[in-house]
């Protein structure tokens, strides 16, 4: 309950500290700290009446250490007012009911993902400043050392704070541009919670739960906004069917062998209503196409129900007005579930040259599958081989081992 009320919390502290005080590095790192303090006291304490005016008093004060500390640095006894203002700091103990409920999230989300900063360093400073995630708990989400993460979301800040860039929504000309960023940033960290790129497990929830908040708040604050919407049902109807991905021992199971009655029916209809609503208002974006497809599949009864002549035909619209070899891998595999297995290994040739592609485990992975449905075992058992020597998965990677093995089997 702490937690979650927490990461609801933080980007609301943290928008009300940048928007008042500005040096938003600095106010960032104050609700840090302000947020493992209260991770810390409120278990055991009782959280507070007015937790979020808890936050503020706490960060307030990191952020005057933090004013005064430069100040010595620099001997500078004037530096706090000259950063910020004096009647703009909150005192320590002052009463903060007042501070103004406006939500900073959509502003704190443009600034995570400056053009400055790199997209890496988008998806950590995101989820740290709005998806109030500690810097160990992102480096656990990713594979790596709090040591690797930290100054990743240091120079993160410091990129932004060298662009001279202000705790501002971007001028009109820059939106839609950084809002396609913020769209590919939230995307970005769903995909790795719904398939780790590495590790012992195929799912990371923590990532994918975070991913669909924040997709959802974006939505709320952007309710016109038809790949928004897109990219929230996107994620929806992806993550009903979590449940049915693994085995009890955490093993991969592909879709067209998923117990269907696992899927989460709740998320299916959510996700479907949003897709038809938003798609009946007009305009088309890749995310509304890919949640389209992601709806035939999930209103499907079964495997062999799926309507694969639609997704070959939402896949051909998508390949149109967003080409990118994943999309061609897909369609691939549409496809061969229309026209046979040869029609989707005569398109996956024309990305041999593609190392977008080449150099990842996913081609020699629909290769193996279509060797096999075509009947040609030899192939199929090399690419499944091959395939699993690419992955840094674990649980992909034991699939596709299984795969070929069972095949020389």
């Amino acid at each position: 309950m702490v937690d979650g009320l927490l990461r609801e919390l933080a980007p609301q502290v943290l928008g009300f500290l940048a928007r008042r005080h500005g040096q938003f590095d600095l106010c960032e790192d104050a609700v840090q700290e302000a947020l493992l303090a209260a991770a810390t006291q409120w278990p055991v304490d009782g959280v507070p009446a007015n937790p979020r005016g808890w936050l503020i008093t706490v960060a307030t004060r990191r952020l005057t250490d933090a004013f005064r500390s430069e100040s010595a640095r620099r001997r500078r006894e004037d530096s706090v007012a000259a950063m910020a203002g004096p009647e703009e700091l909150v005192a320590p103990g002052a009463d903060v009911d007042d501070a103004p409920d406006a939500d900073d999230t959509l502003t704190l989300l443009f600034l995570c993902c400056h053009p400055a900063v790199t997209p890496a360093s988008q998806v950590a400073l995101t989820l740290r400043a709005v998806g109030g995630l500690t810097t160990a708990e992102i480096a656990r989400a990713f594979m790596v050392p709090e040591a690797t993460m930290a100054p990743r979301i240091s120079r993160a800040k410091k990129s932004i704070k060298a662009a001279g860039s202000r705790f501002a929504m971007p001028p009109e000309s820059e939106r839609a541009e950084r809002l396609r960023v913020v769209l590919q940033v939230l995307y970005l960290i769903f995909n790795e919670g719904y398939t780790a790129s590495s590790g012992e497990e195929l799912q990371r929830v923590e990532l994918t739960a975070e991913a669909i908040r924040l997709a959802r708040m974006l939505r709320t604050a952007l309710p016109d906004d038809g790949e928004t919407a897109g990219l929230l049902a996107l994620m929806l109807l992806t993550d009903s069917r979590r449940a049915a991905r693994t085995t009890a021992d955490g093993g991969l199971v592909p879709i067209d062998e998923q117990d269907r009655s696992l899927w989460d029916r709740a998320q299916i209809t959510e996700g479907a209503d949003l897709i038809l609503h938003t798609l009946q208002q007009g305009g088309l974006g890749p995310y509304q196409l890919q949640a389209a497809i992601a709806a035939v599949h999930a209103e499907a009864p079964s495997a062999d129900e799926t309507d694969w002549r639609q997704i070959l035909s939402l896949y051909l619209v998508l390949e149109k007005i967003a080409p990118n070899p994943m999309v061609t891998l897909n369609r691939a595999i549409a496809l061969s579930q229309v026209e046979g297995p040869q029609a989707g290994l005569d398109l996956l040739a024309t990305l041999e040259d593609d190392k977008n592609i080449t150099e990842t485990h996913r081609l020699d992975a629909v290769r193996a599958h279509l060797y096999e449905r075509a009947g040609d075992l030899g192939r199929a058992h090399d690419h499944y081989l091959a395939a699993a020597r690419r992955t840094t998965s674990l649980p992909e990677q034991r699939y596709l081992q299984a795969k070929a093995d069972a095949i020389t089997g």
